[in-house]
């Protein structure tokens, strides 16, 4: 056996001794039925929205967005010539809009006719160099009108093109230097002083926000690869980003106007700034970020986490509401964020939801219906993922969950939603950090085992404190709750709970 195929068998051996419990027969809750897309339009889904009339919008790779009628099961194309359009929302007068690569574009049926006639830009004022991963991703909006989207930085597989749109940056490289990327010189040297991934024009690596009167704002900075947008009842900004350079493994952050979340590039663009980041060490860049509220523990739990919406009601969903729910590009299942604040900074608890092939890979974009039904759509754009669209209804079986992780002083309880069968708790527990560098990831650090000083189950059986012997800042716990069952011996819908400490109880 190849050194490949060796290593390829123990990613898959560690990747199933993590998967979430595997007797949960998650088909027995939930119905998940394939939505057909015409064979004329290629069946990646870049935005997906549930419009007002209970219809679906989606926008599709090659440029079309189109609706599907709920009743009828037809679709009609709305509009088409769009460039690489990942993510779409209706807007309060029923028009659409939606993010492609170069423009924040509304999509406006001037004659009611069902098929859109102005194309009006609401915002263009980022650069783009010609980069192929220069992707752009939203919008969303909040409470006061405002939208938000956000921006990839470019890749050093490439360099940039002669002709740009936006300003030009000169810290680190020439202009002249960043063009002439197809050459031996590029490859060999040029590409590293540029940065696995650079911010050559403006604004790449940002969250923008547009006003209600027109007016782009760059919001927060610190991204490398930002697919999940999403803004909460409170209007809080929440954000996806990816692993790989400066990122351990792929975060989910809670994002505030002008703070930095830890990717350098976008640095060059705030204002006043004139370091070269590729310079800086990673103590320096340390000091000035925010960290992220979770982590998502590489090629376990996730890959590429996608985006991010709020639970609907429980009666609806069968999950509390008013979670956050979360997609990803490269694994069969969703992913529950149970937020605590400590000191004002949210962080919290990531747990596998609907964890079945039978959901497949490529889960980009999520919208939940009146009725409470979750549709999803697909995408690889080359990559890992997958194509097509599908509604998720829940039976009304009601679920055993883990409802709540709260951080003690001495450890954590745990509280679920019926009462556990005490004869099956087993809790095996583990933790470890990850480095912040500029190579591509990070492996574990500081894996340790940590057996639990005291499990105490309260009279209900409802809830359980774990006493640990201590707790550190900046680390991941793993909590393996293994085969807990409840006092009816229905099994727990996921059972490995990764609780992000950024903050300790004081």
């Amino acid at each position: 056996m190849n050194k490949w195929m060796l290593n390829f068998v123990f990613v898959l051996f560690l990747v199933a001794s993590f998967t979430a419990n595997a007797e949960v027969n998650w088909e027995r809750y939930y119905v998940i039925e394939n939505v057909p897309i015409p064979k004329t339009i290629d069946p990646q889904l870049g935005g997906l929205v549930v419009l007002k009339n209970g219809n679906i919008a989606g926008a599709f790779h090659r440029g079309e967005v189109a609706i599907y009628d709920t009743k009828t099961k037809k679709w009609t194309v709305f509009a088409k010539g769009l460039h690489e359009p990942l993510g779409l929302l209706e807007a309060s007068d029923g028009s659409l809009i939606t993010m492609q690569k170069p423009e924040l574009t509304k999509l406006i049926d001037t004659d009611n006719d069902g098929i859109a006639d102005e194309y009006q830009t609401l915002s263009d004022q980022f650069g783009m160099s010609g980069n192929y991963h220069e992707f752009a991703f939203g919008p969303v909006q909040d409470s006061k009108g405002n939208l938000y989207f956000s921006l990839n930085v470019a890749s050093n597989y490439a360099g940039i093109y002669e002709h740009i749109r936006g300003d030009f940056n000169t810290l680190g490289l020439s202009r002249e230097a960043m063009t002439n990327w197809r050459n031996e010189q590029w490859k060999t040297d040029t590409k590293f002083k540029a940065g696995r991934m650079f911010s050559k024009v403006n604004y790449r690596g940002w969250v923008m926000q547009v006003s209600p009167s027109g007016q782009t704002t760059p919001f927060a900075l610190g991204f490398r690869s930002p697919d999940g947008i999403f803004v909460d009842k409170q209007d809080r900004l929440w954000v996806t980003d990816n692993q790989g350079d400066w990122l351990g493994t792929s975060p989910l952050y809670q994002v505030n106007k002008g703070e930095f979340y830890g990717h350098p590039a976008s640095l060059v663009w705030q204002d006043g700034w004139d370091k070269n980041p590729v310079d800086m060490s990673a103590d320096e860049l340390d000091a000035l970020r925010t960290p992220a509220s979770a982590w998502f523990p590489q090629a376990e739990l996730a890959n590429s986490p996608t985006q991010i919406i709020s639970t609907v009601a429980a009666n609806k969903f069968g999950l509390p509401e008013n979670e956050l729910l979360i997609g990803d590009m490269n694994q069969h299942r969703l992913i529950r964020f149970l937020e605590e604040k400590v000191d004002g900074f949210s962080q919290g608890t990531l747990i596998p939801f609907l964890d079945t092939p039978s959901l497949g890979i490529g889960n980009h974009r999520m919208s939940f219906d009146k009725k409470g039904q979750l549709w999803i759509g697909k995408t690889h754009l080359g990559w890992a993922g997958g194509e097509g669209i599908r509604k998720i209804t829940w039976n009304k079986e009601s679920l055993f969950l883990v409802n709540k992780v709260s951080q003690t002083k001495q450890g954590f309880m745990l509280q679920f939603n019926k009462a556990i069968n005490e004869e099956t708790l087993k809790v095996d527990i583990e933790s470890h950090g990850y480095l912040y560098h500029g190579a591509y990831g990070s492996k574990k650090i500081d894996l340790t085992d940590i057996k639990a000083s005291e499990l105490t189950v309260s009279d209900d059986q409802k809830s359980v404190h774990i006493l640990l012997p201590e707790l550190k800042e900046n680390t991941m716990y793993t909590i393996k709750l293994n085969s807990v069952k409840s006092e009816t011996n229905q099994v727990l819908m996921g059972d490995i709970l990764r609780y992000t400490l950024i903050k300790r109880v004081h």
